[in-house]
């Protein structure tokens, strides 16, 4: 793990699972410009450590993130040491492109930005009793950037209505419309997440960050564009010596033994 100074978000490893925790809880762990820029940082750090096989996004405290910090964005005001990497567009592209499977924890309630990060992940698991929404419009402003990815997870109407309403949905609710994957009590939030985690330990890495780089790829092409590009990336699959003894396991009815090559 690297020996970054954050000031803003925390960084711990668990055997092969990194978690990233917005950490500022008096503000609801309200996402700014130096938040921003640690967890670019972070998730760069993440994909690049061979030993990391997936990556877990939660927040300190009893919030995920209550969305953007206002008082930050408009004055300019917090200092990372860490050199500029990028805003929140870029944050959100790194989530959805990210090489290796991103699990959001929504330990509390998810807004406007905040919801963002949970949409572009590949896995979302909420407790129960949290809430998520965009409330922007009930300050004159509009969920712009994060409209990308909502979008992309959404029922169309239910994505309007949510935006133009600032309406605030429960987690069972955000699991019928596609926001969270799963909603659990808040006793059992670490398990189901772990669960997860575990079973993506279990898979070959390879395989994970090849299938993610071309879910990523064929994302918004056309069905001719996107066929040959996924011919040639199952080409690639079949390359790699975790095919070889993924395929020689299962006729030899064994588990296998991923190299992640």
């Amino acid at each position: 793990m690297s020996d970054r100074s954050y000031s803003a978000i925390l960084v711990t490893d668990e055997g092969p699972t990194r978690t990233l925790t917005l950490n500022n809880p008096a503000r609801k762990n309200a996402i700014g410009p130096v938040m921003v820029n640690e967890l670019l940082w972070a998730f760069a750090d993440a994909v690049d450590d061979a030993a990391v096989r997936s990556i877990v996004l939660t927040g300190a405290g009893d919030a995920f993130c209550a969305g953007g910090d206002f008082g930050q964005m408009t004055s300019g005001a917090g200092a990372s040491e860490l050199p500029l990497k990028g805003d929140y567009a870029d944050l959100l592209l790194a989530v959805v492109s990210s090489r290796k499977p991103v699990v959001a924890r929504v330990n509390g309630h998810a807004m406007g930005g905040g919801l963002g990060l949970v949409a572009a992940s590949h896995f979302a698991i909420g407790v129960r009793g949290a809430k998520l929404g965009t409330p922007e419009i009930n300050v004159g402003l509009f969920p712009m950037m994060i409209m990308a990815v909502l979008q992309r997870v959404m029922p169309r109407r239910r994505l309007i209505a949510m935006m133009l309403l600032g309406e605030r949905m429960e987690a069972d609710e955000a699991v019928a419309c596609g926001l969270l994957g799963k909603a659990v009590d808040a006793a059992a939030l670490d398990a189901a997440v772990k669960q997860v985690t575990d079973l993506l330990a279990s898979k070959s890495p390879v395989a994970l960050r090849l299938g993610l780089q071309a879910l990523a790829a064929q994302d918004d092409l056309d069905l001719e564009t996107a066929l040959p590009l996924l011919r040639d990336s199952l080409a690639g699959v079949l390359a790699t010596d975790d095919a070889r003894e993924g395929l020689m396991a299962f006729l030899e009815k064994r588990p296998p033994k991923w190299t992640g090559k």
